[in-house]
């Protein structure tokens, strides 16, 4: 019962963060993006007691998933559940990378897959994308392409770059630490921009 009422605070708290943040507010965008990570962090932590190092990296790849599809998000919707749904979908990938399928029969926080479902995008997440990751420097961008959107494991990115694989590692939690700091720092654009869709 006190988790339902903690989350029931949260969304109470996010939402209307949220709402302005889509229609431009910077400073609701950080704030709701604080909140949001508050939970991801403590949801991604139960589930990833034996790899305490991969729960940040989870945390800023889903803030910067949230980030490119803020244009599908639905208003009647808790944007709590629909972050946590991006989040799932970020750990599964994460175990099909680490090849540990068995792990996907882990007990999930109920949420309603038809939050993950999401239109068709328009092109402006690609090339918001394709903005922030040439803001990288090239051995970050390159080891985020490689595992993170080609999904290769570090070990073929190792291979396929000629990096060493801790380099690899060290490359992407770098990179997406930058991401994210870059999605922060441009919030109020991009959110008035394209936060809404009718």
């Amino acid at each position: 019962m006190s988790s339902v009422t903690g989350s029931d605070n949260l969304e109470s708290r996010l939402k209307p963060l949220w709402l302005r943040a889509q229609s431009g507010d910077e400073l609701a965008y950080r704030q709701s993006l604080a909140l949001i990570a508050a939970r991801l962090r403590g949801y991604l932590k139960r589930r990833l007691s034996g790899l305490p190092d991969e729960v940040e990296d989870l945390v800023q790849e889903t803030l910067l998933a949230l980030h490119l599809q803020r244009g599908t998000y639905d208003p009647t919707l808790p944007v709590s559940a629909w972050a946590v749904a991006i989040a799932r979908h970020k750990l599964v990938d994460l175990w099909r990378r680490r090849g540990r399928r068995d792990d996907l029969h882990d007990a999930l926080d109920d949420v309603d897959e038809q939050l993950l479902a999401a239109e068709p995008d328009d092109g402006g997440a690609k090339r918001d994308l394709a903005a922030l990751l040439k803001s990288l420097p090239e051995s970050q961008r390159q080891a985020i392409v490689l595992t993170k959107l080609e999904g290769l494991s570090v070990a073929e990115a190792a291979l396929q770059s000629g990096a060493s694989e801790s380099a690899i590692k060290v490359q992407v939690h770098r990179g997406l630490k930058r991401l994210a700091a870059l999605v922060r720092r441009d919030g109020s654009d991009h959110a008035g921009t394209e936060g809404r869709r009718e």
